[in-house]
């Protein structure tokens, strides 16, 4: 049995690896190869390419990079050939992985998408592509199936978000944790992103944030959450260029840590927003880009809010902003208003740790593990297709979301 997975990003490498040692217990001689990063090589698998250096974003980054992709693509149509997969596994990641799909589809290879891009929120023209190219579509999000099946795609189920899985295994740093919880003053946990851009575009508008707040609570500390040692070296020239002496502290590898000894955070729409929703941790969302992006990106947004948070919650439950210029202001006044008001925390909190109780089904890998293994052995599928309509007051909305994102 051979298995080809392709993951583009730190975060679909992560759900990778745990996809492929769910599918191991019930493979246990199955052969793992594709597109990924340290952590599918981890869990077995042989890497083609890493993929995961490739993480770039928007339309620009992707031209540069043109030539790597169609290289890639080139590999892996010469491994379907060759070393026939009995499936081929994608992992959000779109652009690439639509091409990728083409070609297993065109050499007769099934296509399983799991954590499937938020086509709903941006790209609903794109269904035509998971139509012709998918065979099944596993969704990460409960209202997902229902809005694939009104679009021809049946073969889409529910199996949860994996992000879930990986945050009740997760173990922290407790000496660190520790340390941060000892000290007196409450800490606001600055996220600015887990790609390069995302933390060059969003954590200078979260430093001048924390400059203004620190100018009326002098008593908040402020710590960056970096991804890796690169992006902290990255941190540390971006907040010395914006603001020379400000103290703020710059960890590496300790997101999860800062999280839990957080007061307060500041983040980039992403998944980890997921984490916040699971610490019950109140968090402004910022997603800043340029505003010629923003110009050409706005008409194709569909759904009503940026961070699955507010998603699922069908509800700003986190202040958000997708936005051109610069909200410093309105984010360090937010903090403000909680730190010196903790009861407006308080039931911030008691919002998040509700919906959480709601929303928060760990097993996602298990259940995608089962429905593949269904794949394989080509058994009847035993999900139930109205198991997968919407669950209430979680569905996306075809109306731009205008509120803080025309900001």
């Amino acid at each position: 049995m051979r298995i080809f997975v392709s993951a583009g990003e730190p975060s679909g490498d992560l759900h990778a690896a745990n996809l492929i040692q769910s599918l191991r217990k019930r493979l246990p001689d199955a052969e793992f190869f594709g597109f990924g990063g340290e952590r599918m090589e981890q869990a077995g698998a042989s890497l083609l390419f890493p993929l995961v250096t490739l993480a770039v974003m928007w339309f620009g980054r992707v031209l540069l990079n043109i030539h790597k992709f169609f290289r890639l693509l080139y590999v892996a149509d010469q491994s379907f050939a060759t070393n026939r997969p009995d499936v081929v596994i994608l992992i959000d990641y779109p652009g690439f992985h639509w091409w990728l799909a083409r070609r297993a589809k065109a050499r007769g290879i099934p296509v399983v998408y799991y954590v499937p891009p938020q086509l709903w929120a941006w790209a609903g023209w794109r269904v035509k592509k998971m139509r012709r190219f998918v065979d099944h579509v596993l969704c990460s999000l409960p209202f997902e199936p229902a809005w694939y099946h009104a679009r021809g795609v049946p073969g889409a189920v529910h199996v949860g978000h994996p992000y879930f899985d990986e945050l009740t295994e997760r173990h922290l740093d407790e000496n660190f944790l520790r340390e941060q919880q000892a000290q007196a003053t409450p800490l606001l946990a600055i996220l600015p992103g887990s790609r390069t851009q995302e933390l060059i575009r969003n954590l200078p508008v979260m430093i001048r944030a924390a400059q203004k707040l620190a100018a009326t609570r002098s008593d908040v500390r402020f710590a960056i959450a970096s991804l890796h040692e690169r992006h902290q070296t990255l941190a540390r020239q971006i907040l010395e260029r914006e603001a020379p002496g400000f103290p703020v502290e710059i960890h590496a590898g300790k997101t999860p840590e800062l999280i839990r000894a957080a007061r307060l955070a500041w983040a980039v729409s992403g998944s980890v927003g997921l984490e916040l929703m699971m610490e019950a941790l109140p968090t402004v969302v910022l997603y800043k880009i340029r505003s010629i992006d923003l110009m050409i990106a706005r008409p194709f947004i569909k759904a009503k809010y940026i961070s699955l948070v507010n998603l699922l919650a069908d509800a700003e439950v986190m202040p958000e902003y997708l936005t051109a210029v610069d909200v410093s202001t309105e984010m360090a006044e937010w903090a403000g208003s909680l730190l010196a008001e903790p009861s407006k925390r308080e039931h911030s909190s008691a919002v998040l740790a509700a919906l959480r109780d709601r929303v928060a089904q760990p097993g996602a890998s298990e259940r995608a593990a089962d429905r593949i293994v269904q794949v394989l052995r080509q058994e009847p599928n035993s999900v139930d297709p109205a198991s997968a309509s919407p669950v209430r007051g979680t569905h996306p909305s075809r109306r731009v979301h205008r509120g803080h994102a025309s900001k």
